[in-house]
């Protein structure tokens, strides 16, 4: 049986196929379309999976949609008659939008995908949410949280999962609490984001970046924002907010007079701790501070709602194991504090947590809840994307007339590739398929020497093209990270560490060996085995062995602004337009001249 998940129409479109229970592809739209962020109709991401699954979409039992059209047109009328006549220009957006594309969305599908209307169905958001989280986890039974900007009208919810997997038919998503727009840890996060000078779904890991740079002072102004109870479940004050009914400003004037003006975008954040040449009575730098301050405020705030939450749920379910989805469970200082503070033993978050995951949420909610059928699939690794074999990448090459170097075995590549790292080269890594997901796992990465800490300064200002204070990811042997992390005590069965969702503290003083990937004290870590991915673990291992750090930064193989490089010509693009001194295409290497 084939079932296709889409999600589209907000932010990060995708698609994923599922056969008979197997996820066989996965893609968000912005992958191929070249648009950051890509929130159209996923085309070309849904022709990828029909391909890679070596079928037509006549070949579809169902098409599934990760949210209820219908229920969140209610929630956008019965807002903009709220808050009228404020809302009447984003209303009237919404309206020129919905009487589109969104409210015919069947019809679209049937158009498009020619399948008959009753094979097109729509799950909950935050149910798909959950289903993106829980039936891919190893998990028998789990709790639940999920928590973002909102769905239809659903901006957090809790419950509980069971799994099916000696088909007694007991597979089962069950929600009990939600929290109801427009009171939203998502968009309260988002405010801030704004506040400090980021675009909205899309600079918030930038607000958690900011962060350690400065310190809560002013928690006490963030609660006043936000009532929250014992439980976790919290109210917004909507005098500081106007995402209500704007749809260009999500905070108010009120905000405006508690926090002071908002942070120009174009400005350099610059404090004694990101550039301790410069005075720290420095108008600029005392400036830079107080924002450090307020970003730090809303980070902790934030950690500390969802640990209340995660707390009040294990009291009420006593369950060992976590699962999370949402675009506020991609915020990995939050997943850290959850491993290392609350009574869960286990935490499970699907990779791409956000919107594009409901995709396949919402796939694999209609096999396993709708349709009953039992599990038997474990998202191991996030490589579910394109490929490009040596015959496609020789023949890019040669159509170019690119010189270039091609190894014989991974050993000669990785032995190459690791003398290159340690001259002090920058290379774009590039093989098999894309990661499934915003992070950069092996497949799509860029990668430095991490011993060297004015890596950092080469790689954020004359590669990323970004903010300099931006921290990059430390990848290591599965093995080796429960030594130079705190909190990782079964390496194993860590999966977010997997994917790189997990900011934990070094341990025992060895971030002062990788200082390029040392965050304040911190990293964003990426655990590796080679069952999941063999080259890229055996380049970390080779490397390991010539310096004695078995760890190299990673970051994403992309400029500023764009999506990951998908094919041979997106990752020659980069290349040519940075700073990248070598680039390997699967066992092709490239020099600059």
């Amino acid at each position: 049986m084939n079932i296709l998940g889409v999600s589209c129409y907000y932010h990060d479109s995708a698609a994923a196929l599922l056969q008979d229970g197997m996820v066989t592809a996965a893609a968000e739209e912005e992958r191929f379309s070249r648009i950051k962020h890509d929130s159209g109709f996923p085309e070309r991401a849904i022709d990828f999976c029909l391909r890679t699954g070596g079928i037509q979409s006549k070949d579809l039992d169902y098409v599934v949609f990760y949210e209820k059209p219908l229920v969140k047109l209610e929630r956008i009328l019965t807002t903009a008659v709220e808050n009228f006549p404020r809302s009447s220009g984003a209303f009237r957006d919404a309206m020129a939008t919905w009487l589109g594309d969104k409210l015919w969305l069947k019809s679209r599908f049937v158009e498009k995908l020619r399948v008959p209307r009753e094979k097109v169905l729509f799950v909950d958001h935050h149910a798909a949410h959950a289903a993106s989280s829980f039936f891919c986890s190893p998990f028998k039974e789990a709790a639940i949280l999920t928590v973002d900007g909102v769905g239809e009208w659903t901006t957090a919810a809790m419950g509980t999962a069971q799994a099916d997997w000696d088909g007694t038919g007991t597979n089962a998503i069950r929600l009990l609490k939600e929290i109801r727009f427009p009171h939203s840890l998502g968009l309260l996060y988002s405010a801030f984001t704004a506040f400090l000078g980021f675009e909205v779904n899309e600079g918030e890991y930038k607000v958690m970046g900011m962060a350690p740079y400065g310190n809560p002072e002013y928690l006490d102004k963030v609660y006043r924002l936000i009532r929250v109870c014992d439980d976790g479940s919290f109210e917004l004050d909507m005098d500081y907010f106007s995402f209500q009914y704007s749809t260009n400003r999500t905070f108010s004037d009120k905000f405006v007079r508690l926090f002071g003006e908002p942070r120009d975008r174009k400005s350099e954040f610059i404090t004694s701790l990101t550039n301790p040449d410069v005075s720290p009575k420095s108008p600029q730098v005392a400036k830079n501070q107080y924002y450090a301050d307020v970003a730090a405020s809303i980070q902790r705030a934030t950690e500390d709602i969802i640990l209340r939450m995660a707390n009040h749920l294990h009291r009420k379910t006593q369950l060992k194991t976590l699962c999370m989805a949402g675009g506020v469970a991609l915020n990995s200082v939050a997943n850290g504090r959850i491993l290392r503070e609350t009574p869960f033993e286990s935490l499970f978050i699907q990779p791409a947590a956000g919107d594009s995951g409901g995709a396949l949420g919402a796939a694999l909610y209609a096999w396993h809840v709708l349709l009953r059928k039992p599990r038997k699939f474990v998202l191991e690794n996030a490589y579910l994307g394109r490929a490009y074999d040596d015959i496609e990448i020789r023949a890019f090459l040669g159509e170019r007339s690119i010189s270039y170097q091609v190894c014989a075995d991974d050993d000669a590549l990785c032995s190459t590739v690791t003398n290159e790292l340690t001259s002090g080269k920058v290379v774009g890594w590039f093989q098999g398929r894309f990661e499934w997901g915003p992070r950069a796992l092996g497949n799509r990465s860029i990668l430095a020497d991490p011993r060297h800490a004015k890596m950092k300064e080469i790689v954020n200002s004359k590669i990323k093209f970004r903010e300099p204070f931006r921290p990059f990811a430390p990848v290591i042997l599965e093995q080796e990270a429960e030594q130079y992390f705190e909190g990782l005590s079964n390496p194993s069965g860590c999966y977010p560490a997997r994917y790189m969702l997990l900011v934990l503290p070094w341990n025992n003083g060895h971030g002062e060996l990788a200082p390029a990937v040392n965050h304040m004290g911190t990293g964003r870590l990426q655990t590796i085995r080679p069952e999941w991915n063999p080259r890229y673990h055996r380049l970390v291992e080779q490397f390991g062995r010539a310096t004695g750090v078995p760890v190299l930064m990673n970051t994403s193989f992309n400029l500023r602004g764009e999506p990951i490089a998908t094919s041979p010509a997106d990752a020659l693009s980069t290349f040519t337009r940075s700073d990248i001194d070598v680039l390997v295409l699967d066992r092709f290497i490239i020099r600059k001249e």
